[in-house]
């Protein structure tokens, strides 16, 4: 843990020094890809010595596979590969060698890993092989329409602002973003017209990286003070159980889990600030003018603490898996894409018998809180204050069911997870069951509302407009027609 903070740190100075002086109107491309690569090998080998050589093999193997099995089917190989390593790397960590520590956890990079080569894998396909008019507008926007170069893969995977922590990104924004356009294609255009009131300077990241570290120095401090005094397994102890009343017990329950979110609003934040401060997640003007650096951003931490949904909450927490998510199998799922989904994020996170628990229990709770919003929610939305309780209410339920889905995420084992539910008789797994047997649950149409588990709310806006506009990217990164890329690229941007 000591290492990775160090290492992020190095990181931050590092995205500084490569936003300063190699600037992408400094610098060629090639030797901004040479140098992140390079920084993030080195960062990678400091924090997990020779392990970080998976890092290297798991890219190089999957590259070969898109050179020689070809667009047609290589987004299939390359998922099934670079799933199926990951997957030995971890059960090798885990039952081999560490079981519950995360000392040496060289399977968090790559797990991040694999979610951008499996995203490029489903880009280059959809780019280079499905005809343009059977893609999602989104799929559209994100297409690639050219093989990348061995450095360009290289440089996408294990690039220095992203090696350890994340965020995933879309191969064409960290393109955009090397070869200096990103900031073109965003200011370019607003509401149909060309608008020149941005464009004489780069936008300065300076006061978002400053808000985002304040952020992570808040939840650092809250993590090293209270976090420890509130551990989640006090959920589990035979006294606590035996002495306390429901209520106190579901409160605990409630605050215990909250108490462990900081770690990741931690890792999360500061490394969205590391690519914030390099010139990476500009995602243009709001309607004052003012800078949005949220491109990349993996949570929103209000919207979190107070969520009045179950999906309200997977939409802000670990929003690039989601997106990663949604756009490798949710939206390409033939049957159950809510199951289908549950079950690849399961064995994306790892082999802990307590993350198949959590996510199994997750299908449900999100199942029947859809049937619920859906069957009850219209009745209490007209009035104010009815909906001011309703929703009260909602985020009482929404707390306590969120921490009684994670708990065992948290403590990994069958045994002192089936202890946890049972000492609560299983009784949101009942409620659950019941809630889908008592209130039908509507069928989404594909392509409109279908995603709306894992789906954020800007990400349907965006799709929304794209169908509007039925834009798309040309053949290649070199010839593009920039008015359309802007179009797309701004109707992101936009909301």
């Amino acid at each position: 843990q000591v290492n990775f903070v160090v290492c992020q740190l190095f990181a931050l100075l590092a995205a500084i020094w490569f936003r300063t002086y190699l600037h992408s109107s400094k610098t060629s491309p090639f030797i901004r890809h040479v140098v992140a690569t390079l920084l993030g090998l080195y960062l990678a080998l400091f924090c997990f010595g020779w392990y970080a050589l998976h890092f290297v093999i798991q890219s190089g193997i999957s590259y070969y596979i898109m050179i020689i099995i070809g667009v047609e089917n290589m987004h299939k190989y390359c998922f099934v590969f670079a799933l199926g390593y990951l997957t030995v790397c971890q059960i090798t960590r885990v039952y081999i060698f560490d079981y519950g520590q995360y000392s040496a956890d060289f399977s968090g990079p790559m797990m991040i890993i694999t979610q951008k080569i499996t995203s490029l894998a489903f880009e280059i396909h959809d780019g280079m092989f499905r005809k343009n008019e059977d893609l999602t507008p989104s799929q559209r926007c994100l297409a690639v329409r050219r093989m990348p170069s061995l450095l360009e893969y290289l440089s996408y995977n294990c690039n220095f602002m992203g090696i350890l922590a994340g965020p995933l990104c879309s191969y064409k924004d960290y393109i955009t973003f090397i070869e200096g356009r990103s900031y073109q294609l965003q200011q370019s255009e607003a509401n149909g017209k060309e608008d020149t009131k941005y464009e004489q300077t780069d936008p300065s990241p300076n006061i978002a990286v400053a808000q985002k570290l304040l952020i992570c120095g808040l939840s650092l401090l809250f993590h090293m003070t209270i976090t420890k005094t509130l551990p989640v397994e006090y959920n589990i102890d035979d006294n606590f159980r035996a002495t306390a009343s429901w209520p106190v017990r579901f409160f605990y329950l409630y605050v215990s889990l909250m108490a462990a979110r900081p770690k990741y609003y931690f890792a999360w934040t500061l490394a969205d600030a590391i690519n914030n401060a390099a010139g990476f997640g500009f995602r243009g003007y709001d309607k004052n003018g003012v800078t949005r650096w949220d491109l990349i951003s993996n949570l929103r931490i209000q919207q979190i603490e107070f969520s009045t949904s179950f999906k309200m909450f997977l939409d802000n927490w670990n929003i690039q898996t989601a997106l990663w998510l949604k756009r490798v199998c949710y939206e390409r799922a033939t049957f159950s894409p809510t199951i289908q989904t549950f079950i690849l994020s399961a064995i994306w996170h790892g082999v802990y018998p307590g993350y198949y628990l959590t996510f199994l229990t997750g299908i449900l709770m999100t199942l029947a809180a859809r049937a619920i919003r859906n069957n009850i929610r219209h009745y209490f939305v007209e009035s104010p204050a009815v909906k001011l309780c309703y929703d009260i209410i909602t985020w009482m339920a929404t707390q306590v069911a969120i921490s009684y889905t994670v708990v065992p995420f948290v403590l990994l084992s069958v045994k002192p997870s089936f202890t946890f539910y049972s000492s609560c008789y299983f009784c949101l797994h009942i409620a659950s069951i019941l809630v889908l047997l008592v209130f039908p649950l509507k069928r989404t149409q594909k392509g409109s509302k279908k995603h709306e588990s894992i789906q954020p709310v800007w990400s349907k806006k965006l799709e929304e407009e794209n169908l509007l506009q039925k834009n798309s990217y040309s053949t290649t990164n070199n010839s593009f027609s920039q008015k359309q890329e802007i179009t797309c690229r701004y109707q992101a941007l936009k909301q």
